[in-house]
């Protein structure tokens, strides 16, 4: 039996698919089911039969808080791969985010540890390897420092990191997968791949800044392999490449047949936005479209490497161009079906 937290969320999806593929039990923790909807939708464009392959999974409700249900669910499983997080940078989720992550994190750490679970796979992110001004190239021996340039999240999956590693140290067999910015077909809302929406509709401008881009396929059979293979208590970046954001924003816009982004962001307009956004999201209460951290960030040239990753198991990419292009098709069906 493997036990799979986080998973009707992007990777979460994806995850089960796979694992539905290889024949093996899933039981899986689900807090709302109108989730389901996404992952009925994300089977589908894999090819499968949604509902039969919905049917196959052992739903538990419940979440990563919920220390009594997470006790139950982890009855005769094997292996656990611990998707579950919340990716924000508005400030307002900030103590929210600190305790599904960490908190969330630990839960199933000793959830696990006093089940006899044989091996773990926690989705961290290359936020959790820290970023500084004069950062080179960052791999898995990269150390956390507290920096402008690490952001409320990615504080928060460091902390995450640290109760797997703590897990390590009480006898769990782990091993954490740090992906770069994950491009796939999800809620066209959310994530990543809210920034598929937002070319689609209007491609002019584009962030200055270098940063680690990975297809969601990839993150997904690198957890599996790596579940399969004798490695444990290790993290690996799982990357890509680095990618400008103009090369990126660049290639969507190629696939949905728009022009190509021709004017970078000031950095003044960037400090304005944010502010403006600010202010704007406290007087309607909704979330703000851009932060200062997400403003900050955009502007970085950051670099990372998953060699590791890649002498470890022989591990070879997607196409960038490929995983995009696929994506693009996706959305684009989908924004045209729903009339917007």
């Amino acid at each position: 039996m493997i036990f799979v937290t986080g998973a009707t969320g992007l990777v979460g999806s994806y995850l089960l698919f796979s694992l539905l593929q290889d024949g093996v039990p899933v039981r899986a923790l689900i807090h709302n089911e109108k989730s389901l909807d996404r992952t009925r939708r994300i089977f589908e464009i894999l090819g499968g039969d949604s509902e039969s392959l919905l049917g196959k999974i052992e739903w538990v409700q419940g979440d990563v808080l919920d220390v009594v249900a997470l006790g139950n669910a982890m009855k005769g499983v094997k292996q656990v791969y611990h998707c579950a997080a919340i990716v924000s940078f508005d400030p307002g989720d900030a103590a929210k985010m600190l305790k599904i992550n960490v908190e969330g994190t630990a839960n199933v750490v000793n959830a696990s540890l006093e089940a006899g679970v044989e091996k773990f796979c926690h989705v961290s992110s290359i936020a959790a390897l820290g970023r500084t001004d004069n950062s080179n190239v960052i791999d898995e021996k990269s150390q956390f420092t507290v920096h402008r340039n690490n952001t409320r999240y990615s504080l928060s999956k460091f902390y995450a990191e640290r109760e797997v590693w703590r897990g390590t140290a009480e006898g769990l067999d782990a091993v954490i997968v740090n992906p770069s910015i994950i491009l796939g077909y999800g809620h066209p809302g959310k994530g990543s791949t809210k920034m598929f929406t937002t070319i689609y509709r209007n491609s002019m401008f584009y962030g200055r800044g270098i940063n680690g881009f990975v297809g969601v396929e990839d993150v997904v059979r690198s957890m599996i392999l790596l579940m399969k293979s004798p490695v444990k208590n290790e993290r690996f970046v799982v990357s890509n490449g680095d990618f400008s954001y103009r090369e990126i924003f660049s290639m969507i816009a190629r696939c949905f047949g728009k022009p190509e982004p021709r004017f970078p962001v000031p950095p003044l307009l960037l400090e304005l936005v944010w502010r403006f956004e600010w202010l704007r999201s406290r007087i309607t209460g909704s979330s703000p479209l851009i932060t200062k951290e997400t403003a900050r960030t955009s502007r970085g040239n950051y670099s990372y490497s998953s060699e590791k990753l890649k002498e470890t198991l022989g591990f070879e990419y997607i196409p960038m161009e490929q995983t995009i292009e696929r994506t693009c098709k996706l959305i684009e069906a989908d924004i045209k079906s729903s009339g917007l």
